[in-house]
């Protein structure tokens, strides 16, 4: 009887922290050093340019790029609704002024199915858990993640579970959570504490964990860059800029920028600025200080990045350092008003996501962005995320925030 020859897997797992290697279908989604798995894929065992060609008019904007993100994935698995395919919008002539730059444009990732860029990540791990045949999916969420996660799940006929902060999620994503059927539980504190509980969760009864500490959501979120560059011809911007939460973001474009340098899809490297807001900056304190420590008690209007502890700040750290990018923090009066600024030419926008623009400005004050250089924004969330805030911004209704852009509602006399 000959014997069978092991094939080499296309894609392993791979720690970042000490480099230990796990298979794919190990059921590991992090190293047993305690260090962050990230994706590796050996491009060399297949044709990529005759791979990508395949797909290339495939329905969906993130699996349009398979073969970059899970060339192995049968395709009778993967679960999607047509995420992707984001525009890119060029900023007016008053958002130039404001940002005091001269060329920028926002690729707004509110546009996916559930209005916000979660839907990129969640495509691939909510396929990946049909792959493996699990059942129930879980996670913790500031309310971004727990909509796209029970939308996907409940496409899929997969049990959803999500534990969110109580009080601290905008009424938009907790109605997605709760009218696309997922388990809804809330705990006291904040989402590093429901992070907690979602982790003992996971490993006490083996539901799949999908919050960005899971490979495969990285791997969906590198879509962001890819598509992006591809709509420039290849032609890298100066500056990528991105809202920092949970940091997964962060680490995705690093990852995607660096495959795409070493895949020769682009020959210079963007730099990445990441942008926390000032009362949730523990990512900013670890960029300039060299030492991370938990914001105990994050503070920011702009839930979505209201975060103490983000996983992934030790896969961002790296993304700053390969893109020669920079962090920095900005006033929730800065980003509320970077939002009316976006908001009212036409574009629209969840809070956090306007801590891009204000990013910017700021940015550009300090002469570290060039008002010439080409720069992109990445708006994470449509603006009915968190209608009420808009509400309360233009009625000059926010404690300790200056309207300063309002547009109030009139009493009409005829």
């Amino acid at each position: 009887m000959m014997e069978q020859k092991c094939l080499p897997e296309v894609s392993i797992f791979k720690c970042v922290k000490c480099t230990k290697t796990y298979s794919i279908t190990s059921g590991h989604l992090g190293c047993l050093c305690g260090g962050l798995l990230e994706v590796n894929h050996d491009w060399t065992l297949f044709s990529l340019a005759e791979k990508l060609e395949h797909y290339k008019l495939h329905p969906s904007g993130v699996w349009r790029f398979k073969p970059l993100i899970h060339p192995e994935m049968p395709d009778k698995d993967i679960v999607t609704r047509g995420e992707g395919y984001t525009r890119l919008y060029s900023a007016s002539r008053r958002i130039l002024e404001f940002a005091g730059c001269n060329n920028l444009q926002f690729k707004h990732e509110g546009e996916n199915p559930t209005g916000s860029f979660k839907d990129r990540g969640m495509t691939v791990g909510i396929s990946e858990a049909k792959r493996l045949g699990i059942h129930t999916v879980v996670c913790a969420s500031t309310g971004n993640t727990s909509a796209s996660l029970a939308a996907y799940a409940s496409y899929a006929g997969i049990n959803a579970t999500v534990i969110l902060p109580k009080g601290k999620i905008a009424f938009g994503k907790l109605a997605q959570a709760l009218a696309y059927g997922a388990n809804v539980y809330t705990v006291e504190g904040i989402f590093d504490d429901a992070m907690q509980q979602v982790i003992d969760l996971a490993v006490k009864d083996g539901s799949y964990l999908l919050n960005s500490v899971n490979p495969w959501r990285i791997e969906g979120q590198k879509t962001i860059i890819f598509e992006l560059l591809e709509k420039l011809n290849w032609e890298s911007p100066d500056w990528i800029v991105v809202p920092a939460g949970n940091l997964g973001n962060t680490s995705a474009f690093g990852k995607a920028l660096n495959e795409a340098y070493k895949l020769e899809l682009i020959t210079e490297i963007p730099r990445l600025a990441a942008v926390q807001a000032k009362g949730a900056n523990p990512f900013v304190k670890l960029w300039k200080g060299g030492i991370f420590t938990p914001e105990p008690n994050p503070q920011t209007l702009a839930t979505a990045i209201n975060i103490g502890n983000p996983v992934s700040h030790s896969k961002a750290l790296e993304a700053l350092r390969f893109t020669k990018g920079v962090a920095t923090s900005v006033t929730d009066q800065l980003i509320l008003d970077s939002k009316a600024m976006i908001d009212r030419s036409g574009i629209g926008c969840e809070p956090a996501s306007a801590a891009t623009l204000a990013g910017i400005k700021k940015l550009v004050e300090e002469g570290i962005i060039l008002p010439s250089e080409k720069v992109v924004a990445i708006l994470t969330g449509h603006l009915l995320k968190d209608p009420q805030i808009v509400v309360d911004y233009h009625q000059n209704q926010l404690e300790n925030i200056e309207a300063k852009y309002a547009n109030r509602v009139k009493s009409y006399n005829n």
